[in-house]
């Protein structure tokens, strides 16, 4: 079940607000050049950010997600997209094999259970032709990114059209490693206060290597994030 902060209309529609400013799909525009895929499987796809910028460019995407109120934001972006509501199990079978798979953010850590993890790993591997790329992002474990969100707590506040003044408070509610738990409070201008609470499981290097290669995966190369230098894994595997 997605958390709040996409599946709440109030949340999604105010999510981009709030996301910054997405330098980090610099990299995957950047693979996706790289490895001249021509159709892109987007899984977690949210509001839509990494789909509008890839049929920007002419690319064929299929955007995926479970989160209804997010996917009823992207859809409001681009229709040169394919938005499917649902996650990496659920593509439909007729769908075209994509060249080039991408988990962007922290969507390849909201997987908790390890069935969960590899199950989602089955499915984008049957999505993909044969040859086919998965790029995702995870963060290292031992550089402890929770101990940053616990430093800056909030607010934050937004002005987001049609909206309003909105302000943003997270605080960490548990930590229980691999696990993390963090709650979003969000206060609109007219008082009325929605929390997000989500879960991450932070898998190190050598445990999402196993996982993918379990899955049918090679991985080709593991990089490090431009925009958080020394902070995360990028995994690029290969079908």
């Amino acid at each position: 079940m997605p958390d709040a902060i996409f599946t709440h209309p109030r949340l999604a529609a105010i999510y981009d607000a709030f996301d910054g400013d997405r330098c980090d799909l610099d990299l995957y525009l950047g693979i996706v050049e790289e490895f001249q895929a021509a159709h892109v499987l987007d899984i977690g796809c949210g509001t839509g950010s990494l789909p509008l910028l890839l049929a920007a460019r002419g690319t064929k995407v299929t955007a995926v997600d479970p989160a209804e109120a997010s996917l009823d934001v992207a859809r409001t972006k681009t229709p040169d997209v394919t938005w499917i509501l649902g996650d990496a199990t659920s593509i439909p079978e007729d769908t075209a094999k994509a060249d080039l798979a991408t988990m962007t953010g922290n969507v390849a850590q909201v997987f908790l259970e390890d069935r969960d993890w590899a199950a989602t790993l089955r499915g984008i591997h049957d999505a993909l032709r044969p040859g086919g790329v998965l790029v995702f992002e995870t963060r290292r474990p031992e550089r402890r990114a929770w101990e940053g969100w616990a430093r800056d707590p909030g607010p934050h506040t937004r002005d987001v059209p049609g909206v309003g003044v909105v302000e943003e408070r997270r605080s960490v509610t548990e930590v229980r490693p691999p696990f993390v738990s963090f709650r979003y409070t969000y206060t609109f201008q007219n008082g009325e206060t929605v929390h997000s609470d989500s879960t991450l499981r932070f898998r190190d290097r050598q445990e999402v290597t196993r996982s993918l290669e379990d899955a049918g995966f090679t991985v080709l190369d593991v990089r490090d994030a431009p925009d958080r230098p020394g902070l995360e894994h990028v995994f690029i595997a290969a079908r």
